[in-house]
């Protein structure tokens, strides 16, 4: 759940969104970039299923030959869009985790990311796991194997950060890390697709409190 740099020199890069670069590549690589930071919004709002062809050539301003010159089909363009829609949310969850320096910090850090989601411009159509997890099944293997490695990367990243709090004694040593970590996601998932569902924040807010709550009884000393 701590998100680091990949160490890109951003003074060398094009700037298509506010986290978005493309460094050093050729033209091509460039216009797929392109396609991919201009569509994956709609992917999140709208799905696979409900985004049309036309939306992608609105979106780009591009024809279907110069989109589908860059992609195989719309399902390949739906899995890139998903990974960017992940990055952005990552890229911020770093942001506001790096300010803080104590693992438990940085924990309340990825849950008060989430309480303002709403006014996030990565999250104003909902959390793309969530989202994507909802369609991603056997019709979409490709997007479903996607949404598993994020999801992955979500757990793994927070036991890495349980698990180093622990090394500097901040955490309880005999919490379970692993469950600690998928309660968490379960909460924050489930707490943003109901908010983003039904427009009421009661959803989130409850989830939130009882992510707290499991961090104060089960991992905080």
């Amino acid at each position: 759940m701590s998100f680091s740099s990949n160490g890109q020199n951003l003074n060398a890069c094009t700037k298509y969104t506010k986290q978005y670069y493309i460094c050093l590549m050729s033209k091509a690589e460039q216009t797929r970039a392109f396609i991919i930071a201009r569509t994956a919004p709609i992917f999140n709002r709208k799905g696979v299923s409900g985004t049309s062809l036309s939306d992608l050539t609105t979106a780009t301003g591009l024809s279907k030959g110069a989109i589908y010159g860059n992609f195989e089909n719309k399902d390949e363009v739906a899995v890139a869009a998903f990974e960017y829609n992940v990055m952005q949310v990552l890229a911020e969850i770093r942001i506001v985790q790096s300010l803080e320096k104590t693992g438990k910090g940085k924990l309340m850090a990825l849950l008060d990311f989430y309480r303002n989601m709403l006014g996030r411009e990565q999250l104003h159509f909902g959390c793309p796991i969530a989202n994507t997890l909802t369609e991603a099944d056997d019709t979409h293997p490709l997007l479903y194997a996607a949404v598993r490695k994020s999801v992955d990367y979500w757990q793994q990243s927070g036991e890495r950060l349980i698990e180093k709090g622990k090394e500097k004694g901040e955490f309880k040593p005999d919490a379970d890390t692993g469950a600690i970590v998928s309660s968490l996601f379960v909460l924050i998932e489930g707490g943003v697709l109901l908010t983003k569902g039904t427009g009421d924040r009661k959803y989130l807010e409850t989830a939130l409190q009882q992510a707290e709550q499991l961090l104060q009884t089960k991992l905080f000393l």
